[in-house]
Order: C-alpha cells, then sequence, then structure tokens
C-alpha cells in the first residue's frame, strides 16, 4: 500500500533470481494480483489527482481545460524507472510520482497535488483498493456456498455417521453436515459485505485532517471546502467519507477488513480438516485430476493436497490480524510512519491468500466425491449400539420387562464391542440378538429398527428449509456469476 518517505519504492527485480511471494507468483487469481499491482496503485494516485483538480477547477481555482485533458491523456502514461529513480534521491515516493507525472504533464505539473496532502493519495487509493479486492471476493465465496448448497441439496437424505469428540455419535446426513459449513460461510459473506459497505473515503483533508490547505486556496470559503470533499468523494465512487481524520483514516478500518477476511480463514479452515478428516475414512475425497501425482514415492497416494493447501493458507490469513491491531495501537497522535511498511504487507497479503482458498474451495466444492458404500459400511459398525434404547422400547411394547431387557442388551454389547476392538472383527451385535430367544418377539422388526434413515431425525427437512429461507436468498444479488468456474495457477 502506499507510503511516504521510508525508502520502500526500489523495485526488486523479477524472474528466477529473486524471491516473489508465492502468493502472486503461484496461487492468487490475475484479477486479485492486478488490484494490488504497482500500475494499479500509481494510475489511480494519478486518477485522484485528476479528480481533485477537475473539483478544484469547479469551485473556481484557476485551472484551465488544457491542463485537465494533459492530465487525462497521460494517467496511463506511468515512467516506472522515472519514479523509481526520483524515489532513489527524494526516499518519498509520493513526491516522485508528483514530479514523474509532473514530467509528462508539463503545462499541468503546477498544479497537480494542489492543496493535497501524501495521504490524498495513499489513504483514498487504499480504500478504492480496499473495496474493489471486496468486490472480487464476494462472488467468489457466494460461488463456493453455491457449490456447496447443491452438494448438500442431492446428499439431504444421505445417512452418515456423525461425529462428536471425533468419535462415534447419533447418525446426521451427509447434507446436513454440509450445511455446517455452508451456515459458516453465509456469516462470512454477510460480513464481508457488511465491512465492503462500511468503507468511507478519507476524502480532502490536508495534512493533519483539519482541511487548513484547502480552507486557505478558497480564501476562508467554508463551504467551498466541504463541496470539494463531497466532489471527489461522490467521483471515487463513495457514498460518505470520513468526518473525522487525522491525516489518515483511522487504522480501525484496517482491523474492520482484516477481521472479517481472518474469519473467513478460520470457517475455510474448519471445512477443510472436515474433507481431510472424511478423506482418511475413505469417505469422501476432493476432486483428483487423472495425471495428479499424490506421492513422489508410494504410487497409489491420493492426498486431500487441495483442502491441505486451503489449511496451511487459512492460518496465515488468520494470524495476519495482529498486524492492524498492533499498528492501529501505536499510531501517535494525527499518526506516524511505522503503519507503512507493515500495511504494504498485511493488507495485499490478506486479499491475495483469501482470494486464493475462495479459488481453491470453489474448485474442491465442484468435484468432491461421496462413497456411499463405505459410509454404510460404518453405519452398520456402529448402528447395533446405537439402535438398543429402540430395541429395549420394542421389547417392552411386545410384552417385555425393560430392566431384564436391559441387561440382556447390556451384556451382548459387551461382548460385540469385545469382538469389535479385541478381534478386530465386524459388530455382531445384530447377530446375537438375532440368535437369542429372548429377542424372538421383535425379530421380524429389527430390520425396521435399524433402517439407518429412521436415525437422523429431522435432517433432510432442515437442509430444505436452510437452503430456501436462509441461503438462496443471501445468494440472489450474486445469480449472474454463479456460472464461472474455478481455475487454480498451480
Amino acid at each position: 500500500m502506499a507510503e511516504r518517505g521510508d525508502g520502500g519504492g526500489q523495485q526488486a527485480a523479477c524472474g528466477h533470481d529473486s524471491y516473489r511471494t508465492p502468493l502472486a507468483s503461484r496461487y492468487a487469481s490475475p484479477e486479485m494480483c492486478f488490484v494490488f499491482s504497482d500500475r494499479y496503485k500509481f494510475r489511480t494516485w494519478r486518477q485522484l489527482w485528476l479528480w481533485l483538480a477537475e473539483a478544484e477547477q469547479t469551485l473556481g481555482l484557476p485551472i484551465t481545460d488544457e491542463q485537465i485533458q494533459e492530465m487525462k491523456s497521460n494517467l496511463d502514461n506511468i515512467d516506472f524507472k522515472m519514479a523509481a529513480e526520483e524515489e532513489k534521491q527524494l526516499r518519498h515516493d509520493v513526491m516522485a510520482h508528483v514530479h514523474t507525472f509532473g514530467h509528462c504533464c508539463p503545462k499541468a505539473a503546477a498544479i497537480i497535488h494542489l492543496g493535497a496532502t501524501s495521504c490524498y493519495v495513499g489513504d483514498n487509493t487504499d480504500l478504492i483498493i480496499l473495496r474493489n479486492a471486496f468486490d472480487l471476493l464476494l462472488p467468489k465465496l457466494a460461488r463456493v456456498i453455491s457449490r456447496l448448497a447443491d452438494f448438500a441439496k442431492e446428499r439431504a437424505d444421505l445417512p452418515t455417521l456423525g461425529f462428536t469428540h471425533f468419535q462415534p455419535a447419533q447418525l446426521t446426513t451427509v447434507g446436513k453436515r454440509c450445511c455446517l459449513w455452508i451456515q459458516d460461510l453465509c456469516m462470512d459473506l454477510q460480513n464481508l459485505k457488511r465491512v465492503r459497505d462500511d468503507l468511507r473515503f478519507r476524502g480532502v483533508k490536508g495534512t493533519t485532517g483539519t482541511q487548513a490547505s484547502f480552507l486557505q486556496l478558497f480564501e476562508g470559503d467554508d463551504q467551498k471546502v466541504e463541496q470539494l470533499d463531497k466532489m471527489v468523494t461522490e467521483k471515487a465512487g463513495f457514498k460518505r467519507a470520513f468526518i473525522i481524520t487525522g491525516q489518515t483514516y483511522t487504522r480501525k478500518v484496517d482491523i474492520e477488513v482484516l477481521s472479517v477476511l481472518a474469519s473467513l480463514g478460520a470457517s475455510v479452515h474448519k471445512i477443510c480438516t472436515d474433507i481431510r478428516l472424511l478423506a482418511n475414512l475413505k469417505e469422501m475425497e476432493e476432486p483428483f485430476e487423472k495425471q495428479q501425482i499424490g506421492s513422489s514415492a508410494m504410487p497409489y497416494k491420493r492426498n486431500p493436497m487441495r483442502s491441505e493447501r486451503c489449511c496451511s493458507l487459512a492460518r496465515h490469513l488468520m494470524t495476519l490480524l495482529m498486524d492492524p491491531l498492533q499498528t492501529a495501537s501505536v499510531q501517535w497522535f494525527e499518526r506516524t510512519l511505522d503503519d507503512s511498511a507493515n500495511r504494504r504487507i498485511c493488507l495485499a497479503e490478506a486479499f491475495l491468500t483469501a482470494d486464493t482458498i475462495l479459488n481453491t474451495l470453489q474448485n474442491v466444492s465442484e468435484g468432491l466425491v461421496v462413497y456411499p458404500k463405505v459410509i454404510e459400511r460404518r453405519i452398520r459398525q456402529e448402528l447395533p449400539f446405537m439402535a438398543t434404547e429402540n430395541i429395549i422400547m420394542a421389547m417392552v411394547k411386545a410384552g417385555g420387562n425393560r430392566q431384564d431387557c436391559h441387561e440382556k442388551i447390556r451384556v451382548l454389547s459387551q461382548q460385540a464391542a469385545a469382538v469389535v476392538k479385541q478381534e478386530g472383527g465386524d459388530n455382531d451385535l445384530l447377530e446375537r440378538i438375532q440368535a437369542d430367544a429372548y429377542f424372538s418377539p421383535i425379530h421380524s422388526q429389527l430390520d425396521h429398527l435399524l433402517d439407518p434413515s429412521s436415525f437422523t431425525g429431522r435432517a433432510s427437512q432442515q437442509v430444505q428449509r436452510f437452503l430456501e429461507e436462509e441461503v438462496y436468498p443471501l445468494l440472489k444479488p450474486y445469480e449472474s456469476v454463479m456460472k464461472v468456474k474455478a481455475e487454480l495457477c498451480l
């Protein structure tokens, strides 16, 4: 992000002989990388200088149409080499670009940056970039939710073993479990949209936020200064600007931005951890391409590398929140420059990381594979234990004694558990009940009593209601972009 005078403008050489962040070289989408590129940033600086000049001219300052046209014609004519050389001498990135812009706009050079401070271009550009980066993330997150919603709807009725403490628990359905993931992502979608819409422009405020320089330019005309601020804010596409700023907009904004991104990281980490565990159980797998290699040593391996990548990057995303928290806490009075280099790294990395995990998770969600037979086998191993209460109730209805039945079931259950744990065999509790004459009054009911679908409660109905009442309405604004497929860089 933009900074003033911290000597951060030296450009590293590209190619194989110099470090480049893997977020840009391996993972993030081209469109997100462009939003955080030097070209986009410095072009936006020039656009802000043009908007300021246009508004100042409209309000009566002696700026000519010729000067305005010259600036318009050179918005994209950026001499990066000259700007780097200027910054080496000046140790000030904004003034380096003022001189570089002025070099290709000699007639307008005298009025570029008129009345402004460095944060006029720096902070306002940052806010434009943050807004536009959110606009890239929101439809990607919506597409992930949509793909998972399709998955949940299709498998709303498919029973599966639930886990609490990663120990066998009551049955749920594959679709209902997926809705746990979707619900978290829906909260993230709402939070990202809220923070995006709450972004306010820094506007035209001057060196310490008092607008003193602009009041002087307009010879004490308070109304014109207000109009100037409003006009530039509207040109930048913001509905509101901060009334109160120091030299910068409050760095609490960066905390809000990275908080919702870190929260998204937590959601994705949980989802992809579940997928990794299910892959180990062989109940579900992420897509595995025909030529994909799981291991250089073990040819049979099908590792959940996409989900592992999401978890790895999600951890990084969550840790980035500490940067704006600490930065906001140490901003002295109207501002200090120790925010600058830190923000240059953490804001860009947060969005590039979020972009990567959403692209990857969409790819995963578009190709999830479920193995119903494996799921059914695991249910058969555990369901007889879970069905014991139902069996006791059926026996009592058939005239049995509840306490006697409980003791019979307890003994047979312990015997079956010993077979599973000590001998490595299958759960044979059902066979033991069928072989015991005591239970003959309900032998004909056992298949019904152990029907997995009777153990999933209202899971299927919950899925349907959740999708119809909460998910589909939330996705409606993104309908036009739903068909876009995920593409992984590597």
